[in-house]
């Protein structure tokens, strides 16, 4: 009875985990270019993907760009608004693979919780809001608000932290890591984020 009982649980926890990544795979998914840049000219950024292919994309003057650093978990602090990629847990929270703390100014960015291309081809979750509760214990656990929902997320001790501020066009420098957000059209950049000196947005 016991083992039946046991096997019913675990069958359980493996529906409910299967749902939850159905779930966030139904959702509208971004999907960031990544490289590194060869040239800015004539509002046209020039870049190399990570698989070797050379790309170019415009840039407007909508097109936003932002300056990424790399900083630690004592930056999440509560009322701090974050983005961070994840993937989807059985018990419907969130296991960050990284985290992005935003300067004040830029509060509200990307705001909501939708799918994500991960750097490795395989699909999970963003989610941007402001931090609500807080616990620290090998790592972080916290709750992220955005509008019309909230999300629990595990940060552990070792993934990327980064910090964002805002940036500039000439900051978009031959070899700078970069993260390309594509617009509509898929010929101009909505947003560009930017490794400074060198950094790797982890995004």
């Amino acid at each position: 009875m016991k083992m039946k009982t046991a096997l019913s649980t675990t069958f359980g926890v493996l529906m409910l985990g299967a749902a939850v990544i159905a779930a966030a795979a139904d959702m509208p998914v971004v999907k960031p270019l990544r490289g590194t840049v060869d040239s800015v000219d004539n509002k046209t950024l020039n870049f190399t993907t990570r698989s070797g292919a050379h790309q170019s994309i415009g840039l407007t003057d909508q097109t936003g760009i932002r300056l990424v650093s790399k900083t630690d978990i004592e930056s999440i602090k509560p009322d701090s608004f974050i983005g961070s990629a994840a993937i989807p847990q059985a018990d419907g929270s969130l296991k960050a693979l990284e985290v992005t703390v935003f300067e004040a100014s830029l509060k509200g960015s990307g705001e909501g919780h939708y799918g994500w291309q991960n750097a490795d081809g395989s699909t999970g979750t963003m989610t941007n809001g402001t931090v609500g509760k807080l616990s620290k214990a090998n790592g972080r656990t916290l709750s992220v608000g955005y509008k019309g929902g909230e999300k629990q997320l595990v940060v552990p001790q070792d993934v990327p932290i980064a910090y964002v501020e805002a940036g500039k066009v000439d900051q978009l420098v031959k070899g700078a890591k970069v993260v390309v957000f594509p617009g509509e059209d898929g010929k101009t950049a909505r947003g560009v984020a930017v490794g400074k000196d060198g950094f790797q947005p982890p995004m």
